[in-house]
């Protein structure tokens, strides 16, 4: 069955009506054996309050735990939550944790632990929406907390339990209760997984080893949610900033699992028999460029729009993965496989690009060859790639572009930045996310054009924004697909994103490595895989 946002809707509130769910209250059996080792970035930072970088997602989706899971069918489940209710008129929300909880310092997870959380995930674009409908978050006991609305929200429980942007990790109140803005630098979470301080080698690898106090649920392991059983002692990631050497090391057997194989180097580990591709996200990767709209010259509409006609995304496709049957452009707003996706205001469009007309609104733009800055992460291959050819088609039309080359670690911070590129700041950068991510812009975070507080880049538009604020309350799909195209229509007008095209992205691993866990978020989790 195809699930709609409604048919979502509707599971929700059905586990609301049904009483507590059955869990073990047993910790994770001791598992022996061989560390897995996989070739993965190694963050400079770990608080997923502060980013959306997809390695500290993976970091956090094993050291932390949530209130809800997404299954396989991206429909809510209960995961730390053992009871939860509404009231008649859904404005009172209240919510007991399951028995066994404990953080990886022993000390019990309580409900002032979920209030601190929640009030920090407030603060990050991921919480925006619940927290405009939120009266209160409070304590009710050790175990129980409550969610009161000025008004109801439908998707309340699909909030709490969302994974594209900012999720609700639950964190020790002691933690919790610093701004986003204030990084967390402990690494005490209550997930199936910790973080071993004594083996952290910083830029080059992390270990994680299995936390035998775990209680996994009971029910068979289902995407997020479920058992989540560490069925390995131990998990270490390895920073190889050469692709070519981590799939070298993946084929010699010395790690298991290489997230991102570069596309050129498909045809060899197919060939191997020892190894597997495996589209394991089920959701292409769109890529895209994201201006800073804070600084010259992109605080200039025209300048914006120039760039929609510049990318020419079979080119940029090109040079992110050469395979054709691996990628597509994309012209929507809503990606290539949501239910939201259509042709409004996309006249921009045209393959192959136009350099004329870029090079004209450059001109309307009063461009007077101010200094452009890609960042250029030159740790991940197709994004270097697209970068190197970004700065040589604007130089084409006489565009002062210049690379700021650094790591992708590097690049997170600085694009944190909103000062002038003179005063270490930027103007571009590129990035990707899921096709799936683009389906609800209530929590891509790269979807909203609230200014100072969207995500980096800053774009501002108070009618795009009046506009996202009804998606949570539009009854009918009909509706809601109405409302993108009036969406789409004034963010290519204002165009602070411009589209590159999308791929799909397989992972490459060892035959012997099973029981993957792949989300359409992009996040590989650590549970239930197991080695031998």
């Amino acid at each position: 069955m195809k699930i709609s946002r409604r048919n979502v809707i509707k599971a929700s509130m059905a586990m609301g009506a049904a009483a507590s769910f059955p869990y073990l209250l047993r910790a994770q059996a001791s598992t022996g054996g061989e560390p897995v080792k996989w070739s993965h970035g190694v963050p400079q930072a770990f608080d997923p309050y502060t980013t959306t970088d997809v390695d500290i997602g993976d970091y956090a989706f094993g050291v932390y735990d949530m209130l809800f899971g997404l299954d396989s069918k991206l429909v809510p489940q209960p995961q730390m939550i053992g009871d939860w209710s509404a009231s008649d008129d859904k404005r009172t929300y209240t919510f007991q944790l399951r028995d066994g909880l404990s953080w990886h310092d022993h000390t019990p997870v309580t409900a002032a632990d979920c209030v601190a959380s929640i009030r920090r995930w407030f603060q990050t674009p991921g919480g925006s929406l619940v927290k405009q409908r939120a009266h209160d978050v409070s304590k009710k006991d050790d175990k129980t907390f409550i969610i009161t609305l000025k008004e109801p929200l439908g998707l309340l429980i699909d909030q709490l339990a969302q994974v594209s942007t900012y999720p609700l990790f639950i964190m020790r109140e002691k933690d919790a209760d610093r701004p986003p803005s204030e990084a967390v630098t402990t690494h005490i979470g209550s997930g199936p997984f910790k973080f071993n301080e004594e083996l952290f080698v910083p830029g080059a690898n992390i270990t994680f080893d299995k936390f035998e106090e775990y209680v996994p649920r009971s029910e068979a392991p289902d995407g997020l949610a479920g058992g989540k059983i560490a069925r390995v002692s131990r998990v270490i990631w390895n920073d190889f900033p050469d692709q070519q050497t981590a799939v070298s090391a993946l084929q010699a057997g010395e790690i298991d699992f290489l997230g991102a194989p570069p596309a050129d180097l498909y045809p060899v580990i197919e060939s191997d028999p020892s190894l597997v591709l495996e589209d394991l996200y089920k959701s292409g990767y769109n890529y895209f460029l994201r201006m800073n709209c804070l600084q010259k010259p992109f605080n200039n509409i025209k300048a914006r729009q120039a760039m929609l006609h510049l990318i020419n995304q079979e080119a940029f496709l090109r040079v992110i993965n050469p395979s054709p049957q691996y990628s597509r452009p994309v012209k929507s707003l809503f990606g290539t496989g949501t239910a939201y996706i259509n042709d409004a205001n996309t006249d921009w469009y045209k393959e192959g690009g136009d350099l004329e007309a870029a090079k004209r609104l450059f001109a309307e733009a009063g461009y007077a060859g101010e200094k452009v800055v890609i960042l250029d992460p030159t740790d991940w291959g197709e994004a270097h790639n697209a970068s190197l050819l970004l700065a040589s088609e604007m130089r084409k039309i006489g565009i002062n572009a210049e690379l700021a080359s650094t790591d992708w670690a590097g690049l997170v911070t600085r694009r944190a930045k909103k000062v002038s590129v003179d005063e270490g700041g930027w103007s571009i950068f590129i990035s990707s996310a899921t096709d799936f991510q683009f389906g609800d812009p209530t929590t891509a975070a790269w979807m909203a054009m609230n200014g100072e507080e969207s995500w980096f880049g800053w774009p501002e538009s108070a009618e795009y924004e009046a506009l996202r604020a009804k998606w949570p309350d539009v009854e009918t799909l009909e509706e809601r697909q109405a409302l993108a195209r009036e969406m789409q229509q004034i963010w290519w007008n204002y165009a602070s994103l411009v589209s590159l095209g999308q791929v799909v992205s397989p992972v490459a691993h060892r035959k012997d490595l099973t029981g993957l866990v792949g989300l359409k978020t992009g996040n590989v989790p650590m549970w239930n895989m197991q080695k031998g």
